[in-house]
């Protein structure tokens, strides 16, 4: 079999599985240095929007050179998984960010990502490649752009015109020679500011430029201090983990449809618990519930401090 016809078989192959596995998209681009995106990302630390999450300035090489992931890349795999639920939750009570409804995101990807590489295997033979889900120094939406699966909104987040943006994104990263999809080639955000006008902390800046130090989604999951800076006093409304505001004053996703995933179906607890509840629960009943949950990063203690934070007055 020659290189070409070998590249298209393992291209359909990779994304025939991709759909079996249950991810939503899939698209191919070539292993190659990510200079531009180098040069943002450089700036970005610079001007010290990432906070205190030193992690973003650690293996700043990798995350734009993805052979020195894997020694020989020739193809960067991007796959997004749908997780828009079906249901919200209670109105009388704090409020959680939809990706964090249903069980981690890492431990259900990462485990899908490990059978694809096992299944294609037995095709390819054994494969240099590694998986990577939001934990690990990859550039996720770059990747996916030059995928040709979406664009990079103004809010930072990649946007599909085939359900908007509530999708998770994985990469593969493999040494192997695939057919390499179109990079999506405009921005379909238009004149439209409606995440900017509406992000309560003004994290969204022009020129797609998001100040992750200012974010809700920061002080409620990555911040480790004991106490949130008192300028955000009365900015967060309910939300104790996490922020969607940005994604739900978004147009485009009211082509979102709910996710088939049963993974990331949601908890009773997330949905149904009050202030109440969640001010009772004690820090073992907490691990207990929230083990295969995102909302477990936050830690006990984070989460009662985001309660106390924006917890309203009795009236």
């Amino acid at each position: 079999m020659n290189r070409s016809n070998s590249a298209a078989l393992h291209t359909d192959t990779i994304k025939r599985l991709s759909a079996e596995l249950g991810f939503d998209h899939c698209g191919i681009a070539k292993a190659r240095m990510l200079d531009e995106d180098a040069r943002r990302l450089e700036q970005w630390l610079t001007k010290g929007m990432h906070g205190d999450m030193g992690y973003m300035e650690r293996n700043f090489d990798l995350r734009v050179d993805p052979t020195k992931l894997v020694p020989g890349a020739r193809s960067v795999v991007t796959l997004l998984v749908n997780h828009f639920p079906a249901e919200t939750q209670r109105h009388d009570g704090p409020k959680i960010a939809r990706y964090a409804y249903g069980q981690d995101y890492h431990e259900v990807i990462r485990s899908k990502l490990n059978e694809l590489l096992k299944r294609l295997s037995v095709t390819t033979g054994p494969l240099q490649a590694r998986g990577f889900v939001d934990s690990a120094p990859v550039l996720e939406r770059s990747w996916a752009v030059r995928s040709g699966l979406g664009w990079v909104g103004k809010n930072g987040n990649l946007i599909s015109r085939k359900g908007g943006s509530y999708f998770f994104i994985a990469v593969l990263i493999l040494d192997l020679d695939l057919v390499y999809d179109d990079p999506f080639p405009t921005d379909h955000c238009g004149t439209c500011t409606r995440c900017v006008d509406n992000c309560p902390t003004d994290a969204i800046l022009p020129n797609k430029v998001v100040d992750g130090s200012r974010c809700i989604s920061y002080f409620t999951i990555e911040l480790k201090e004991l106490i949130i800076p008192e300028e955000m006093k009365g900015r967060f409304g309910d939300w104790a983990f996490g922020c969607d505001i940005c994604q739900e004053v978004c147009p485009w996703n009211r082509f979102a449809e709910p996710t088939k995933m049963e993974a990331f179906d949601p908890i009773r607890e997330v949905m149904e618990f009050s202030y109440s509840d969640w001010e009772a629960l004690t820090e073992d009943a907490f691990k207990i519930t929230f083990r295969h949950s995102p909302i477990k990063r936050a830690g006990f203690k984070g989460i009662q401090r985001n309660l106390r934070f924006i917890r309203k007055e009795e009236s």
